[in-house]
């Protein structure tokens, strides 16, 4: 009887039509190789031929440190002494600069008046030389109408600065007018307790005991950075009757002012204002001038 061989001829069949395993495996053997080292050929560290140092030897590589990372910031150094000498500036250009003498002269007002007898012209002017706490103050001051002299003074005062705002003055004053030449010693103080004010309080001792007091204050009010408004007063006291020149005990006159300037520059501005003079007391029974009177006034106010 026949033996089926069906299945063994099917089975043959399959395996003839497929492809040598040997062959495939060469094929993808050369893919896999392209690129890799081949075994036991890896390459060895860079330093894999240096020698291991010994115990107890300096490895000398031992000091290097592995580079810093990309973007890291550098670490500060430490100041030295010579970093610190570099920038260090002697201090010396800082302090109060009272060793460099300077000056400097201002007329506060030389003015044409409108009196009541006549024109008059009237000065009002002081300067200083000297450092920032100790300066040398000149003041001045006076009336002329008529062609003749009504008042005249001069002071040469010593200031010292006894705070950044105010100065205490000594020294003397000499009058020229009213009267005989007089001879006074003078003590004050000046100074700007409000920005803007000026403020001055003198006392003074006059020949045969004779003593007087004057304060006087003035304000600049700005109403524009060139426009300027400056109301100002000014009071005298004596001690005792004085018939030569026309002063009496007490309150003696007062003078009140407003002018209004307007500042070509910093150093020179034309002004007009009014005045407004009283006598008090016996002072206006001594004088021959009237108890009260105002005056327009036409001037200039510079300082170099």
């Amino acid at each position: 009887m026949p033996v089926w061989r069906g299945p063994t001829l099917l089975l043959g069949a399959s395996l003839a039509l497929l492809p040598p395993c040997g062959e495939a495996a060469m094929d993808h053997a050369g893919h896999m190789d392209m690129g890799a080292p081949p075994l036991g050929s890896v390459a060895a560290p860079a330093h894999a031929d240096h020698p291991m140092p010994a115990a107890g030897q300096p490895d000398a590589h031992a000091g290097h440190h592995a580079p810093a990372e990309p973007g890291a910031p550098s670490p500060v150094p430490a100041l030295t002494d010579a970093d610190r000498a570099a920038v260090y500036q002697d201090p010396a250009g800082h302090r109060m600069h009272d060793d460099a003498w300077r000056h400097q002269l201002r007329m506060d007002r030389l003015e044409w008046q409108d009196a009541r007898h006549g024109s008059a012209l009237a000065w009002d002017l002081d300067g200083w030389v000297g450092g920032d706490i100790n300066r040398l103050w000149l003041r001045s001051e006076g009336e002329r109408s008529q062609g003749r002299t009504e008042h005249a003074e001069v002071q040469a005062l010593w200031g010292h600065a006894i705070s950044p705002w105010w100065d205490l003055l000594g020294g003397l004053r000499q009058d020229f007018q009213p009267g005989s030449p007089q001879t006074w010693a003078a003590l004050g103080i000046q100074g700007t307790p409000l920005y803007g004010l000026e403020t001055e309080a003198t006392a003074y001792l006059g020949e045969g005991g004779q003593t007087a007091l004057r304060l006087e204050a003035e304000y600049d009010l700005l109403l524009t950075q060139r426009l300027i408004l400056q109301p100002m007063a000014e009071l005298n006291l004596y001690g005792r009757n004085d018939p030569a020149r026309e002063v009496g005990t007490g309150l003696a006159d007062s003078e009140l002012g407003l002018r209004l300037r307007y500042e070509l520059h910093r150093e020179f501005a034309p002004y007009v204002g009014v005045t407004w003079k009283r006598l008090h007391g016996q002072s206006a029974e001594l004088a021959d001038d009237p108890r009260s009177e105002a005056r327009l006034v036409l001037g200039v106010r510079f300082w170099f």
